[in-house]
């Protein structure tokens, strides 16, 4: 993370003591030199994913940033995109991104927890922004995700498997998140970013409860684990009536 092209320990610092909105700001120029981005195997094993379900004619990228996710709907959307997220620094890299030919692209300042959109999209996707929401904002979220999607339209994300209580990992995340709470509970405004608060048995059960039929994908270029498990999966939701 601490390389010329990406933020230095100070810089991070300013950003934690931030707001999310502002603090993804002053990220923005640096932030696809940061390990925050989603790593492109990820997103090209996504890509491979959705191409065996699509194709799809409209695409949404819940939380773009930089706009990561984008050429994932390129892929498999043919007539129009949208990337939407509260952050303009995140939007203004984005926009400046040379990006192949393709379907054309809309950038829209937006909240997600409140979508400027109708039912107009046939794929939402999403990657690594569901830690800057509480466990209590999912059901808004995904009612939100179900409002602009049409009958039969498909929301899906990946999700990596926890770390194995006691791994090095598992410590870590445990730590940067006691010490976002620690952060949250003397300085304000708040910077809401918990990496063990998204549990895929809580986001199933709220998925089904926004009006969702839920699938899991699992994405086979990750392996299993030592029980057998997939180290990483696709969520597919797709939208009922």
């Amino acid at each position: 993370m601490f390389t010329p092209e990406g933020p230095t320990f100070r810089e991070l610092a300013v950003q934690a003591l931030s707001s999310v909105e502002h603090g993804y700001d002053l990220l923005a120029p640096k932030f696809d030199h940061t390990p925050f981005r989603t790593p492109d195997p990820i997103l090209r094993s996504v890509a491979r994913a959705l191409e065996r379900i699509g194709p799809f004619d409209s695409g949404l990228d819940l939380c773009c940033g930089t706009g990561a996710g984008i050429d994932v709907l390129r892929t498999v959307c043919r007539e129009r995109i949208t990337g939407v997220d509260i952050s303009a620094g995140m939007l203004a890299v984005a926009r400046e991104q040379t990006r192949p030919a393709g379907p054309p692209v809309a950038w829209v300042r937006g909240d997600v927890r409140a979508l400027p959109f109708g039912p107009a999209f046939d794929l939402v996707v999403s990657f690594g922004a569901f830690g800057h929401f509480l466990p209590r904002e999912l059901p808004g979220l995904f009612g939100q995700v179900h409002s602009v999607l049409r009958p039969g339209g498909r929301f899906a994300f990946p999700v990596v498997a926890p770390a194995r209580p006691g791994s090095p990992g598992y410590w870590a995340l445990l730590a940067f998140d006691t010490a976002m709470r620690v952060r949250n509970a003397v300085w304000r405004p708040p910077f809401v970013m918990y990496y063990r608060a998204f549990r895929l048995s809580d986001v199933r059960r709220e998925l089904i409860r926004a009006g969702f039929v839920v699938d899991l994908e699992t994405l086979p270029e990750f392996g299993r684990r030592d029980d057998g498990s997939p180290r990483c999966r696709m969520v597919v939701a797709t939208r009922q009536g």
